[in-house]
């Protein structure tokens, strides 16, 4: 049975109608056409979904999207400011983080709460936490030196 629902994605609102087993993922992808958060395992173990909630990092291939509903969700899409890339997305492209870009949705994102929440986050630290998302073209070196850069440049949380 299908149910109306609305969600916040981008500051934007979407009213949308789904069935109950609808993840975030699907709603994003097929319904809104919001292809910038990928499909990637469906199983939670890539992060090439990631997205954030209400600031936080999730990963919506695995999140029902009723269980998003009245909460701030963050694509990439949504990222950019005034029509300006984000600092991440500058980095990212600038240090080489990226090589075929499947998994650079879901880096970008995981990175900006990374820096949300430490003004000047170790090298350690930014493995660590994006030891979730996985990327098969880099070794991660330059995805790390992106972060690390936008970090330097800011001085504060992007």
């Amino acid at each position: 049975m299908k149910k109306g629902i609305e969600l916040k994605i981008n500051g934007d609102n979407y009213e949308v109608l789904i069935s109950p087993n609808n993840t975030l993922l699907e709603v994003l992808r097929d319904k809104l056409g919001l292809m910038g958060t990928k499909q990637g395992c469906d199983l939670g173990a890539c992060g090439a979904c990631t997205v954030l909630i209400n600031g936080e990092a999730y990963l919506s291939c695995i999140m029902l999207a009723m269980d998003a509903v009245g909460k701030e969700i963050m694509t990439i899409e949504g990222i950019e400011e005034d029509g300006l890339l984000h600092p991440l997305q500058t980095a990212f492209v600038e240090k080489g983080g990226l090589q075929c870009g499947f998994c650079t949705p879901g880096m970008i994102l995981t990175a900006k709460t990374i820096l949300d929440e430490e003004e000047h986050p170790t090298e350690d630290t930014i493995k660590k936490k994006m030891s979730g998302n996985l990327c098969r073209c880099t070794g991660y070196k330059k995805i790390v030196e992106a972060v690390m850069s936008v970090s330097e440049q800011t001085g504060e949380g992007a």
